[in-house]
């Protein structure tokens, strides 16, 4: 762990504080400065606190700057409510539903500001469970203390305070920052059913942290998988955008499966996996991840329809062969058994339409790119969704599903010039086309009469 946290437990072990008392790290003691939060995020703390409220930097922001990480996003919790935000910012817009917040919104920037939450039951009509026990609404306003034990996570309850620059800590989120742990604060069950998707959180930031589980945290997640089932379908799709494409993906899909999460949320993947003994579709899904993965340390783009085409895959390619040994052509057997396989996931994960529309093209590109004769392969070659397609086929080749030498030669035939690409597709041998014409049946010719005929 880092000198600074090491050199504080060893203050703090020789003078503790009362177990009710929050610890508080003074600004001499961490190593979090204001130039490393963003400026926008200091104008709204600064802004609170001119106008009378409390105002603390919270979360993974605070998390990621004790680990010495790059914060993705900060936001901020306050004593006020998001009326009064709105009142204090111009740029500032309320959404929220299940629990109201505050987004101040800067060119290129969004500060979500959150007020404190309070303690289910202190009052009023804020709050709402379903009868598995999941809140639905959560606008129940507290104190900075009940704020920190509404929280998921104990390293996601560090705030930093701007009226003095210390850090704030009344979970023990310090003590497991140390040791790697990552703990749900309070009844793990209770807070699981609450909520299921903390389950996914909590694989997501141990894939992304590499800490590991608390045991309760661990065994209340594997026995409550199921609860996922309770969450919209809509909102897991975008837990799984947070999940796989946060630099992570392939441990994460590694935790999931060890949780048996994936099988909850793409039951035919897992199901297709555990039929096929060739060994490349778990290949292929981690190419697809380590894929995902370094593109996103290259900066480069990232888009969803590709990685969820890669995740149902292979139930696609397996219903598509029995659809072919029904009579159904190639092309025609990868267009039914992509509907039908996004038909029945919509009822886990609710994949967006103008992401279907791409996974649909790039499966059917898997056909399109073994059809090389002719004019065939420039029309494929200017197809909107050819590179897409293109590195789909890579991907399966890499994991030895198809024969490399079909991947290996459309990268060629892009790099070659026009000459060239006349004489690749001169020496593929085309294809026998049996004739469409009916053989006619000879004429009978007619037969010659003799005299001993009469």
């Amino acid at each position: 762990m880092f000198s600074w946290l090491k050199r504080f437990w060893e203050v703090r072990t020789r003078d503790p504080q009362p177990a009710s008392s929050p610890v508080i790290i003074p600004r001499s003691e961490h190593p979090v400065s204001r130039n490393s939060i963003s400026d926008n995020a200091v104008k709204v703390m600064y802004r609170l606190k001119d106008a009378g409220f409390e105002a603390y930097l919270v979360g993974g922001g605070v998390r990621d700057l004790l680990l010495g990480r790059e914060p993705k996003d900060f936001d901020v919790a306050t004593n006020a409510t998001p009326e009064k935000v709105k009142e204090l910012f111009r740029n500032c817009r309320l959404i929220g539903r299940r629990f109201r917040l505050a987004h101040v919104y800067f060119r290129g920037e969004i500060i979500e500001v959150a007020t404190f939450r309070g303690h289910h039951g202190d009052g009023g009509n804020g709050e709402g469970e379903t009868r598995n026990g999941m809140v639905v609404r959560d606008n129940v306003y507290g104190t900075l203390e009940e704020d920190a034990v509404r929280r998921d996570f104990t390293i996601n309850a560090l705030y930093y305070n701007i009226k003095d620059y210390s850090i704030v800590d009344y979970t023990g989120g310090l003590d497991d920052l140390q040791n790697g742990l990552l703990r749900l604060i309070g009844d793990t069950r209770q807070r699981y059913r609450e909520d299921p998707v903390r389950m996914l959180r909590a694989v997501r930031f141990a894939a992304k942290l590499g800490f590991r589980l608390e045991n309760e945290t661990e065994t209340a997640l594997t026995e409550l998988g199921e609860l996922l089932a309770d969450v919209p379908p809509a909102r897991l799709f975008d837990e799984m955008l947070k999940m796989f494409l946060s630099g992570q993906a392939v441990a994460t899909f590694e935790l999931m499966r060890h949780y048996n999460q994936f099988g909850i949320l793409f039951p035919q993947t897992e199901s297709s996996l555990e039929r096929e003994e060739q060994g490349f579709p778990i290949t292929f899904l981690l190419r697809a991840m380590e894929n995902t993965d370094r593109r996103i340390a290259e900066n480069k783009p990232v888009t969803p329809a590709f990685l969820f085409a890669a995740i149902l895959w292979e139930p696609v390619r397996q219903m598509a062969e029995e659809l072919r040994a029904e009579g159904m052509s190639k092309l025609q057997s990868l267009q039914v058994a992509g509907d039908r396989v996004l038909e029945k996931q919509r009822k886990n994960i609710s994949v967006p339409r103008r992401f279907t529309l791409q996974m649909r093209e790039i499966w059917s590109m898997q056909e399109r790119l073994t059809q090389r004769f002719g004019k065939r392969a420039y029309r494929t070659l200017n197809h909107p969704r050819f590179r897409a397609g293109y590195d789909f086929l890579l991907l399966r080749a890499d994991s030895g599903e198809v024969d490399r030498e079909l991947s290996d030669w459309w990268t060629r035939f892009q790099e070659v010039d026009e000459q060239q690409r006349e004489k690749m597709l001169a020496e593929l041998s085309p294809p026998q086309r049996k004739s469409s014409r009916r053989r006619r049946r000879p004429r009978k010719r007619p037969s010659v009469r003799t005299s001993s005929d009469t």
